[in-house]
């Protein structure tokens, strides 16, 4: 005979205890390329694996690497990190046609029920690569100090309008000439005010800063008070076809605008 589960009776601690969520909640990170994104998930697991069941979907364009790298870390269960491949300009999984991403998501949540949060990593994009809210319910944006402490400033829709901007790898500031206070300064006038951290993994303070901004993230999502919001549509830019010619990519409405071959 099938294992059946006792339902606890009405007045027991069991069921006076919190639900379990419907779903997880579905965070993004996003960033350019050797920002550190797959480092900051592999941060985030290892500090919150104890207490929260996770899962990890990579995105690459022709490759897994990302996952082969956390699945290598021994941070998760190489099983609830899964790779997708897009085929095409990274933000175009985690923008324009989120089907795989989504696909993947809800294939992982299916297999390891009940999650509490999934990370969605993104390929490495320009300044402007942002996550569809049909995809995510919040998102990081990661920079990294060795970037140049005036990227901050410059702004943009994922610098701009992420739920948090994280300004990576301050420990290498003095290696490289950049202002960690300065950069965070610039970084909370391009996002008014909006969450700001600034990360080592050998500062633990910023750590804890990191996965307190996530628990409060959690906490307001569980309690049904979070609204994903949409950073608005990456700004036009160019990429180099197979024959070397650019071509201009523009998002204007964020629809499916791709009358451009990559």
């Amino acid at each position: 005979m099938p294992e059946t589960t006792a339902r606890p009776t009405p007045g027991t601690a069991a069921s006076t205890a919190d639900p379990e969520p419907t779903r997880s909640l579905r965070l993004g990170v996003a960033g350019p390329v050797g920002t550190g994104k797959s480092s900051l998930i592999a941060l985030l697991c290892r500090e919150l694996d104890e207490r929260l069941r996770i899962g990890v979907i990579t995105n690459d364009i022709y490759t897994d690497e990302d996952a082969r790298f956390l699945r290598s870390a021994g941070v998760l269960d190489p099983e609830r990190i899964r790779a997708v491949e897009t085929g095409a300009c990274p933000h175009t999984a985690i923008r324009d046609d989120v089907t795989a991403n989504l696909l993947a998501v809800e294939d992982l949540e299916a297999d390891f029920a009940p999650l509490d949060l999934v990370l969605v990593e993104s390929g490495g994009d320009n300044l402007t690569a942002t996550f569809s809210p049909a995809l995510v319910d919040a998102q990081i944006f990661v920079l990294d100090v060795a970037g140049g402490g005036d990227v901050a400033r410059k702004g943009g829709p994922g610098i701009g309008r992420a739920d948090l901007l994280v300004l990576n790898k301050t420990d290498l500031a003095p290696y490289v000439g950049v202002d960690v206070e300065q950069m965070v300064a610039d970084a909370n006038t391009a996002r008014d005010g909006r969450d700001v951290v600034a990360l080592s993994r050998h500062d633990r303070s910023s750590i804890e800063a990191l996965v307190a901004w996530l628990d409060g993230v959690l906490a307001g999502f569980r309690a049904g008070g979070h609204e994903p919001v949409d950073p608005g549509p990456m700004a036009p830019h160019f990429h180099a076809d197979e024959d070397g010619n650019v071509v201009e990519h523009s998002h204007a409405d964020g629809a499916d605008d791709h009358d451009h071959a990559h």
